[in-house]
């Protein structure tokens, strides 16, 4: 897995079967996706831009299903080929996929694995993720798709390693790639990939995108989460654990409050979420800690005595894990880059900004619990990859790179 082909592990080269052509692409597009990440690998893989510098691509775009193929807005598409066209290409790029609780056409999933069994790159942008796991192709393989879909696609397929933070993911013959404009990033990598940093680079003015990204998908993560998780009685417990972060609790502690041995909470736990407890526990820590240095005062030390951590070293370790950047760090790039206009909300009371909202107004409704409690364990699925895993590259537009922010593993 890697964002950059010069970091890439070494891995052997799978060989093509004879009918394959590296230099073709096929692009499998579904009724019902999304206009934007269809249009991705179409305008870098389908435009001749030789006179850039950038080497020619043979686009074949083909119809995962019977036509016509309806997408966003109610346009209309006809795709010059069906599924037969797969068989002639080096890499298959499935842009999206309509629905992320429905299963793709069979004739589609079929013709993947014949690709992937035949040497062919297979590449899922966004929600394509769920077509590649749909089709077993990423069965113990590390894999990235949109935030917000990252829980149930760890949910629905637990044999794949679901990496939320990266923006994509590279593990050889199978890649993955974060939502909507991220497909760019992984569209630009495989370019890089195959012909160089030159091409790449001059692929990206084309484009007006910078060539790489730095960072990855955390700064997007928010507490949203699938209605039957919120349902669960474990969100109970989810919701005791974010209103006393400011205290110091370890797993076992949510776990007699579940009334569960640990091991069966953290099978529980995991089941539910794709994520261990612990460090589930850690990134609501984390998050509550980027909040603080956002919206309060408190020194370094104090927010890490607010959050939970056991001293201020544990919060910088992990905070630097998991953003890239010191907290100091974080809160002055955060401060430097916001307008002034915006700025008000630092000076408010720091009483009012050390809990999580829930708990400001009060005893909370057991209903109002379990939304909160829900939307926090959206945060397990997010980070249900090993703790480490290096970032994607990334970027924030229009925003200054936090200093420190990795940009390579």
């Amino acid at each position: 897995m890697s964002h950059d082909s010069t970091a890439a592990p070494e891995t052997t080269a799978r060989k093509l079967s004879g009918r394959r052509r590296r230099e073709i692409v096929s692009v499998l597009l579904f009724s019902g996706g999304p206009i934007f990440e269809s249009s991705i690998p179409l305008s870098v893989f389908g435009i001749d831009r030789q006179d850039a510098g950038v080497p020619r691509y043979r686009l074949l775009v083909c119809a995962g299903e019977d036509g016509p193929l309806r997408t966003t807005g109610g346009l209309e598409l006809t795709a010059p080929h069906g599924l037969e066209a797969i068989g002639r290409a080096g890499t298959v790029v499935v842009p999206a996929w309509r629905s992320i609780t429905s299963p793709p056409p069979p004739e589609a999933l079929d013709a993947l694995r014949r690709a992937h069994e035949e040497g062919a790159r297979i590449v899922g942008l966004c929600t394509g993720a769920f077509v590649l796991a749909a089709a077993g192709l990423l069965d113990g393989r590390p894999a990235t798709t949109h935030w917000m879909y990252a829980p149930t696609l760890a949910k629905r397929y637990p044999s794949v390693h679901v990496d939320p933070r990266e923006l994509f993911v590279d593990d050889g013959d199978v890649l993955t790639s974060a939502g909507t404009a991220a497909g760019i990033d992984l569209c630009l990598h495989i370019v890089r990939t195959d012909h160089g940093n030159e091409a790449a680079g001059a692929l990206a003015r084309r484009l007006v995108v910078p060539p790489r990204r730095a960072g990855g998908q955390e700064r997007y993560l928010d507490r949203s989460l699938p209605e039957e998780i919120g349902a669960d009685p474990l969100a109970e417990v989810v919701a005791w654990a974010l209103e006393h972060l400011h205290e110091q609790f370890d797993v076992e502690t949510l776990a007699a409050r579940a009334y569960m041995s640990r091991r069966t909470f953290d099978r529980r736990f995991r089941s539910l979420t794709g994520s261990a407890p612990l460090q589930w526990l850690i990134t609501q820590r984390v998050l509550q800690a980027q909040r603080l240095l956002e919206t309060s005062d408190y020194s370094v030390d104090e927010v890490a005595g607010r959050c939970g951590f056991r001293s201020p070293v544990a919060l910088r370790g992990h905070f630097r894990r998991q953003l890239g950047s010191s907290p100091a760090a974080y809160r002055a790039a955060y401060r430097a880059r916001r307008p002034q206009g915006e700025r008000a909300l630092e000076s408010a009371p720091a009483s009012s900004q050390a809990m999580p909202a829930l708990v400001e107004a009060g005893p909370v409704p057991t209903q109002t619990r379990r939304t909160a409690a829900a939307g926090a364990l959206s945060s397990a699925a997010s980070l249900a990859a090993e703790p480490g895993r290096p970032h994607s590259d990334a970027y924030a537009p229009s925003r200054t790179p936090l200093p420190g922010q990795r940009s390579a593993p």
